[in-house]
């Protein structure tokens, strides 16, 4: 049932969606892919980097992808070619193929990081148990965006699973 026009109370307020951008966000080109990296890479932010190369390998979903344990990219001392991540949303197994590149930067980060086969490839800061928020992944995807001039209202984090299916095999 919808609201009357004649409902004084509703007259006045605006659409939930009133000046935003709804829809599908757009996927990152191979150049700003690129420029994102040069940019963490300049910055020296090893996990981000990380992060984002896991998140454009993978295509999973950021709650999928901030969730992923140290043991799930790690067989013994070495980087699995394949990770397999059962989806939160379909509860359904997903396996993704780690890149050479983005293997390398996982091994670089996993030796500044530490840690065991049991923990968070993703450690949050406040609960060390636990693993960084989808927020906090969220605000640092608007935060790569922003840093190499796009608009952060037409890119999320769902841009960085869109980008790979995009680019077709210049990328993989």
């Amino acid at each position: 049932m919808g609201h009357s026009r004649y409902d004084g109370v509703t007259r006045h307020r605006p659409a939930w969606n009133a000046g935003k951008n709804v829809g599908t966000k757009r996927p990152l080109t191979l150049k700003q892919i690129w420029a994102i990296r040069f940019h963490l890479d300049r910055e020296g932010r090893l996990r981000d980097k990380t992060l984002f190369d896991l998140a454009i390998d993978s295509k999973l979903r950021g709650c999928d992808l901030v969730k992923i344990k140290i043991g799930d990219v790690v067989a013994g001392t070495e980087i699995r070619n394949r990770a397999t991540v059962i989806q939160q949303k379909t509860n359904r197994p997903v396996q993704f193929e780690i890149t050479a590149d983005v293997r390398a930067t996982l091994l670089a980060w996993l030796e500044r990081r530490g840690g065991s086969t049991s923990d968070y490839l993703f450690p949050s800061r406040v609960d060390h148990a636990g693993h960084i928020s989808t927020r906090q992944y969220a605000r640092l995807v608007d935060e790569w965006v922003t840093a190499i001039g796009l608009r952060k209202a037409e890119y999320g984090t769902h841009s960085l699973r869109r980008s790979k299916r995009c680019l077709g095999p210049t990328l993989r």
